[in-house]
């Protein structure tokens, strides 16, 4: 293994000079040289099908995982955690699992910088841990996200209905998923520069929101002065000790799930070499950035005894968000209706995000046998247009059962997606910890990674443990005080529906698990994709945009 860029041919080139002397050897490499470059222009003769193309920049890559770890969660449901823990304890919450995102991210970084591929969760799961996991993996991700569209048409039917209550949501709902579809069946780079604009709405909101927080804070915007005294009332700094901050916790994992969709990125983006690792040690100043300082200001601000802080929940509940608690505080009255617009684009972009994610993930299981084979086709703009319309279609009928009467069967489907956040995040810290073992026992060495994820094996083992803790703590109100079997089984529900996949695949495919020593680690790899010409190896620079997004990247440098 070696960062040699050369070529296809390159190794033809490099003679041995002991057999360049042989006159007959030299006629012997002519030939051979001759011969590949005859197939190369007989491959090029011939209509190769369309694929995927990458046109993702740099700048694109990094507003998406911006967007991952900006949402709903963030700007209505992060209150919950500092009535759970108090502001010093949702703190604490927010920093340990914002900590473990970074090493899951990494994790991932290391993996899909050496191996760029559109679907990291089921290609990984396979090639290193056990082909029926990497299916269980695959098509548990595309069933996570199918729901999370259908459930962003709900809402978005829902915050347009704040402004216009006499008009039908379900009328928006269908406007948003027009949109959706429109940016994704369009190109890669419009899902990039929509999810450009979207993230850069969201920036700039959390921005002015710490900006108006410390206004508030010091007194400066004509209130009196707040100072630290709400870190002093009852429940302040730390509420119900360590058992408030793991409720905290796992209110703060499921915020910050949609980082990992920048792995499935990779196999659209023009430069992973370069792009990939700049984006994913960003990761955790971003999350320390607008997490942290977000979580600090409403814990000054709002005392945790407001009873909003729990009422809020879902996007109905945006005129009693934190956020809007915050600005209102500020002499705001117009508060709600700007939150209300932040939101709006929130779950478009998560929508939107969504789209994309399913429509890559279906696309690389039907390659590999795993899914129909029609959904293989791709457009001449390298967009997989029948994996996006079957997509976009089960969402479709989501957001219809939605509207039944009845709401159980709605609430049952969207349960069974649960917990498959963490199941991801864990799947990638396991495939990582097998990647690395592999790569060290069959002699390659870290030098000639792209990309080598900092503080191995601390970091798969501390992000699997948290995510262990978590998965089995998510039950906790359901077991204590009083065990309730309904809830109990409706937030296990994604665990079963994880091992029929599993079982399924097991079963008839007869798979065994992989060895250290058997896993593939020379096909498909960046450096033969270089050497190819399928990446190019050094991208041009990306114009006047990088000094308006250069900030981003600061910490990466």
């Amino acid at each position: 293994m070696s960062n040699n860029s050369d070529g296809v041919f390159g190794v033809l080139h490099h003679r041995d000079p002991a057999v360049s002397e042989n006159p007959g050897s030299a006629n012997i490499y002519e030939f051979v040289e001759e011969k590949h470059i005859d197939d190369v222009k007989s491959m090029e003769s011939t209509k190769q099908p369309p694929k995927l193309q990458r046109k993702l920049k740099g700048r694109q890559m990094g507003m998406i995982a911006i967007g991952g770890t900006i949402g709903t969660g963030l700007f209505i449901g992060s209150g919950s955690t500092l009535a759970d823990a108090g502001p010093a304890g949702a703190l604490v919450a927010f920093a340990v699992m914002g900590s473990m995102v970074f090493f899951v991210c990494t994790s991932l970084g290391e993996m899909s910088t050496f191996i760029p591929t559109s679907d990291p969760f089921n290609h990984f799961g396979a090639r290193f841990l056990d082909p029926a996991l990497g299916f269980a993996f695959g098509w548990n991700y595309w069933y996570s996200w199918m729901l999370t569209v259908g459930s962003e048409l709900v809402a978005c039917g829902i915050i347009v209905q704040y402004w216009l209550p006499n008009i039908n949501s379900a009328i928006w709902s269908v406007i948003s998923l027009l949109v959706m579809f429109s940016f994704n069946a369009i190109s890669v780079r419009g899902y990039g520069e929509a999810e450009f604009w979207m993230a850069s709405l969201k920036v700039s909101a959390v921005l002015v929101f710490v900006v108006v927080g410390i206004l508030t804070v010091t007194g400066a915007t004509g209130g009196e002065f707040i100072g630290g005294k709400n870190w002093h009332v009852e429940g302040a700094p730390f509420k119900d000790h360590i058992v408030g901050i793991l409720k905290a916790c796992i209110v703060a994992a499921f915020s910050m799930q949609g980082t990992e969709i920048v792995g499935i990125t990779v196999g659209e983006c023009a430069n992973p070499r370069r792009e990939v690792p700049r984006v994913i040690r960003s990761v955790f100043w971003r999350i320390l950035f607008f997490y942290i300082a977000s979580i600090l200001i409403i814990g000054l601000v709002i005392p945790n005894s407001n009873p909003n802080l729990v009422s809020a929940s879902g996007a109905s509940d945006i005129a009693i968000s934190p956020f809007t608690l915050v600005i209102k505080a500020a002499g705001a009255d117009w508060a709600a209706h700007v939150m209300n617009a932040v939101v709006l684009v929130t779950v478009l972009s998560a929508g939107n995000s969504g789209l994309y994610a399913c429509t890559r993930v279906l696309w690389v299981l039907a390659n590999e046998g795993k899914a129909p084979r029609l959904l293989r086709r791709v457009t001449k703009y390298g967009i997989p247009l029948w994996a996006l319309g079957f997509t976009s279609l089960c969402s479709a009928i989501i957001f219809c059962i939605s509207l039944a009467g009845n709401q159980s069967v709605y609430v049952f489907l969207i349960n069974l997606s649960g917990l498959t956040g963490m199941g991801f995040w864990l799947g990638i810290s396991l495939c990582h910890w097998r990647f690395r073992r592999s790569y060290i026992a069959q002699g390659y060495s870290l030098d000639d990674l792209p990309y080598v994820a900092s503080f191995f094996p601390f970091g798969p083992v501390y992000a699997c443990t948290l995510l262990v803790i978590i998965i089995i703590g998510q039950g906790y109100g359901t077991i204590w005080p009083k065990f309730d079997a309904v809830s109990f089984v409706s937030t296990y529900l994604a665990i079963p529906l994880f091992l029929v996949f599993w079982l399924t695949w097991k079963l008839t495919k007869r798979t065994k698990w992989i060895k250290l020593m058997d896993i593939d680690l020379t096909s498909g790899t960046l450096l033969e994709m270089e050497q190819n010409g399928d990446i190019e190896v050094f991208a041009q620079e990306e114009g006047g945009w990088r000094k308006y997004t250069k900030w981003f990247h600061r910490k990466s440098d």
